[in-house]
């Protein structure tokens, strides 16, 4: 159980929900292993199969407390609120500042600050960790480019411009992932990214590791009321998480990029787990895939301090808080939304 901006996250196997007089019990094997009081509870998180009692989901809906739903791996399933919860409000102004482009323009610019700080950094371990290993004045050279691409989008209120910056940073950052590359570099090599199909192994991992930081954020966004497939940055396309996309901008290069080099370089994926068909598409085999899930589940166990709100929390329940953090933005209640920025 984890306690975050007045939401708790129960991330506990197989634990149960109930209510106590005005606390929310948390019960495994028949012991209480938490106690929480409501009174000041936002919401409670759920993950996995854990059940709640209707007294619990009664006392919640009478408070305006949101229960949400998620799976094990973080996939949204549902969320019991009130008819009186603020979603609408928050809801309204999303969609509000999505339809004013100059308004985006203004968060979009935090995501992408984010992400470029996230992949300089990235880069600045690698020539802390590896110099002997790689070209340390190229990798400098890019991370200083980084750095001006930063200080360009803070003046920034266009969403093409923004792009524009985004794109040639982000060109120069994917530069350099081939040479991030340690071992096994006669099976993993990065020319260029590509998709839909992934044509060599490193797409395919790339990919695949999106494809779960999307599911997660989008799963987050909806836990705190937003509407994931409005967003600023990405504009709205029918079947399109554009908000995901938009959040976990910030959390690719730190979060799913060294995942994958973490997989190539630490030995933990070989050649053998992909298959080439005679289209070009690489696909990661079954037994591949379970393995590669189990570590991101433990890479989401790992614990960091977030460098905003000063907790210690796992990475798992980042896209957590940094989705909290844009309700809270967009309610009004702070400032500016802050990245999640890594070092």
């Amino acid at each position: 159980m984890r306690r975050l901006l007045n939401t708790i996250y129960v991330t506990t196997p197989d634990a149960y929900l109930a209510l106590k007089g005005e606390n929310v019990l948390i019960i495994k094997d028949d012991e209480t292993i938490g106690r929480v009081p409501l009174h000041n509870l936002e919401a409670i998180c759920t993950f996995g199969h854990q059940g709640a009692s209707p007294a619990l989901m009664a006392a919640c809906v009478e408070q305006n407390i949101a229960i949400v739903f998620l799976t094990s791996n973080g996939r949204f399933r549902a969320r019991v609120i009130g008819p009186s919860n603020g979603n609408v409000v928050l809801r309204k102004t999303q969609y509000r500042i999505s339809d004013d482009e100059q308004k985006s323009a203004h968060i979009a610019r935090h995501f992408l600050v984010g992400k470029l700080y996230n992949a300089k950094w990235t880069l600045e371990r690698m020539t802390r960790d590896h110099a002997l290993r790689i070209d340390v004045e190229k990798f400098k050279r890019v991370s200083a480019h980084l750095t001006e691409s930063m200080k360009q989008l803070m003046t920034i209120d266009d969403l093409e411009v923004l792009r524009g910056v985004e794109g040639n940073a982000a060109s120069a950052y994917f530069s350099l992932l081939d040479d991030m590359i340690l071992q096994q570099k006669q099976d993993f090599f990065f020319k260029g990214r590509n998709r839909r199909p992934p044509l060599d192994n490193v797409n395919a991992l790339l990919s695949f590791a999106y494809s779960l930081l999307s599911t997660e954020v989008g799963a987050a966004l909806e836990g705190v009321g937003l509407d994931a497939y409005v967003g600023f940055l990405h504009r709205d396309r029918p079947g399109r998480m554009s908000l995901a996309l938009d959040m976990m901008e910030e959390l690719r290069s730190v979060y799913a990029d060294r995942f994958v080099l973490s997989l190539i370089n630490l030995k933990q994926v070989q050649a053998s787990d992909f298959l080439k068909k005679e289209s070009g598409a690489v696909l990661m085999t079954d037994d591949a895939r379970k393995k590669i899930l189990q570590l991101w589940k433990d890479k989401k166990e790992e614990k960091i301090t977030h460098p905003f709100l000063k907790e210690k929390i796992s990475w798992g329940l980042v896209p957590h808080a940094q989705a909290l953090l844009l309700a809270r933005f967009i309610r009004g209640d702070i400032d500016a939304y802050p990245p999640f920025l890594w070092k």
